[in-house]
C-alpha cells in the first residue's frame, strides 16, 4: 500500500509561483512513476505532469510546458511540482498519482491518489 499526501496549495496572484509536494508512504515509492493531475470546478480531471521512477524522464501537458517543473526526491519519498508564471486558468484542485506503470499514470489510471490540494490564482 502507498499513501499519498499533497501539500503546498494556496492563493497566489497571477504571475506568481507555488511549489506543491506529494509525500508518499510505503517502501515501493522508488519504483513508482508519479504524476500530477488537476481538476477545476465543472471540468474533467486533466493530466499535468509525470516523472519516471528515476527522475530521468518527465512529461508535461502542453498547457504547462515551460512553466511547471516536476521533480522527485526518492530519499524523502516526495514528488514536487514547481509552478511558475501561474495563470487564473491554473486554478484547480491538484492531485498526485502513483503507479508502477507510466501509461497508467499518464492516463489517470494509477493505483494510488492523494486527497488533493487547492490552488487558486487570482487575476
Amino acid at each position: 500500500q502507498v499513501q499519498l499526501v499533497e501539500s503546498g496549495g494556496g492563493l497566489v496572484q497571477a504571475g506568481g509561483s507555488l511549489r506543491l509536494s506529494c509525500a508518499a508512504s510505503g517502501r515501493t515509492f522508488n519504483s513508482y512513476v508519479m504524476g500530477w493531475f488537476r481538476q477545476a470546478p465543472g471540468k474533467e480531471r486533466e493530466f499535468v505532469a509525470a516523472i519516471s521512477w528515476s527522475g530521468g524522464s518527465t512529461y508535461y501537458a502542453d498547457s504547462v510546458k515551460g512553466r511547471f517543473t516536476i521533480s522527485r526526491d526518492n530519499a524523502k519519498n516526495t514528488v514536487y511540482l514547481q509552478m511558475n508564471s501561474l495563470k487564473p486558468q491554473d486554478t484547480a484542485v491538484y492531485y498526485c498519482n502513483g503507479d508502477p506503470s507510466s501509461s497508467r499514470v499518464r492516463l489517470g489510471q494509477g493505483s494510488y491518489w492523494g486527497q488533493g490540494t487547492q490552488v487558486t490564482v487570482s487575476s
